[in-house]
């Protein structure tokens, strides 16, 4: 039983790949930010090269996976507590490890292992919800307007939204024009217009092991509580059913109970709980 870590995104695909796309839900972040890396490049997300791993077993078959895009946490699939524990124990300590995001005992147990070896403090910075749609049920009464596409006119209005999610999200903003010019190449932004303007917007991931995540989801504050946003993400939700999805998922904030109530009508049921915990 060991981890397999190399900075090579395509051996890391052919050695895990086929067990990211068996089980699409658990692994939707991986699955999609390694697309995001084979169509914008390894420094789509910051100019420190990125990191992968894959756990093999005991009959050296892969049980689980991470990946890290400097300067964000890792991100850890669902993984054997003892596989968790190894990768704190085996991790380099030139790579710098800003925090991790995993499945809440997964995240426990590397954390209790982490502080064990490094005497590093520890906060929990988030904990999230996966869930994945059941029946869509359409906002019920629907707000004034409709959905469109965002084209390369919004690109602009699109990035500013970008940044602000990001900034209430106190997550570092990123190269996000880069992140809006690809998703407009395929569609995968949608607006939300009432008035003839623009006042929420939902992004959708390509397909991938025929599922799709849905994220952003952003209002501007001025703009909220008229069923904007939950529009906009029936929107794309259908449009993701339409593509082929067979799983269509998004994670919440577990802080927020307005989002979490909203994705539920919407017919999104819960899935799995994860903690980002950042390390000081």
């Amino acid at each position: 039983m060991a981890w397999n870590i190399t900075g090579d995104l395509d051996a890391f695909l052919a050695a895990a790949g086929g067990f990211l796309r068996a089980r699409p839900a658990q692994n939707t972040v991986l699955l999609t930010l390694t697309d995001q890396l084979r169509t914008r490049g390894l420094t789509a997300y910051g100019n420190e090269p990125p990191l992968f791993g894959w756990w093999t077993g005991i009959d050296g078959a892969v049980g689980g996976a991470f990946m890290q895009t400097p300067p964000y946490h890792v991100n850890l699939g669902t993984v054997p507590e003892a596989a968790a524990v190894a990768l704190a124990g085996t991790w380099d300590a030139a790579q710098p490890l800003p925090g991790i995001a995993a499945e809440d005992r997964t995240a426990e147990a590397f954390t209790a292992a982490w502080q064990a070896r490094t005497g590093a403090g520890a906060r929990i910075a988030q904990r999230q919800r996966l869930y994945r749609l059941g029946e869509l049920t359409p906002v019920r009464p629907a707000p004034l307007g409709r959905a469109r596409v965002a084209g390369p006119a919004d690109r602009e209005l699109l990035v500013r939204w970008y940044d602000a999610f990001a900034d209430a999200l106190r997550s570092p903003r990123g190269n996000h024009a880069d992140s809006v010019d690809d998703r407009i190449t395929h569609g995968g932004l949608t607006l939300w217009e009432a008035g003839g303007q623009p006042v929420a917007m939902a992004g959708a991931s390509r397909l991938i092991a025929r599922s799709v995540r849905v994220a952003p989801v952003y209002t501007p504050p001025g703009l909220r509580g008229h069923g904007y946003a939950g529009a906009a993400t029936a929107a794309v939700s259908q449009a993701a059913l339409d593509a082929g999805a067979d799983e269509v998922l998004l994670f919440t904030d577990l802080a927020n109970p307005t989002s979490n109530a909203l994705y539920q009508r919407l017919g999104y049921r819960p899935v799995d709980d994860r903690t980002v915990v950042i390390f000081t």
